[in-house]
């Protein structure tokens, strides 16, 4: 379980010192890394990376901790791979609201008076 917990907290970690890191020198998006096919992937790549990440704390701990297989871990891999399969589509919509805010410029209001 402590292994599964610092597994976790390394990738968050990880997450965090790299969004930093773009946050003081922007780098360019390299050519034809944008668009759909650009946020398609970066969706897809978040998604198999999270249920890569949750199946093995899955197995560690159910294997390793809990010491139960067979038919429990095949449940937990075909629901856990609903819930993703679910849930892509709102994250996908989320990701496209987001960046088509932060391109959109920003309309200053003028004070009437």
């Amino acid at each position: 379980m402590l292994v599964g917990y610092l597994l976790v907290m390394g990738c968050l970690a990880l997450g965090l010192r790299l969004l930093r890191r773009g946050a003081r020198r922007p780098v360019p998006a390299p050519p034809g890394a944008r668009g759909w096919p650009a946020l398609i992937r970066k969706v897809a790549g978040t998604a198999v990376g999270g249920y890569l990440l949750l199946m093995a704390v899955v197995v560690g701990y159910y294997q390793g901790v809990a010491r139960v297989g067979g038919h429990f871990l095949a449940s937990a891999f075909t629901g856990c791979a609903l819930l993703i399969g679910t849930a892509l589509p709102v994250l996908l919509a989320a990701s496209w609201l987001t960046e088509r805010r932060a391109r959109a410029p920003r309309r200053v209001r003028r004070r009437r008076g």
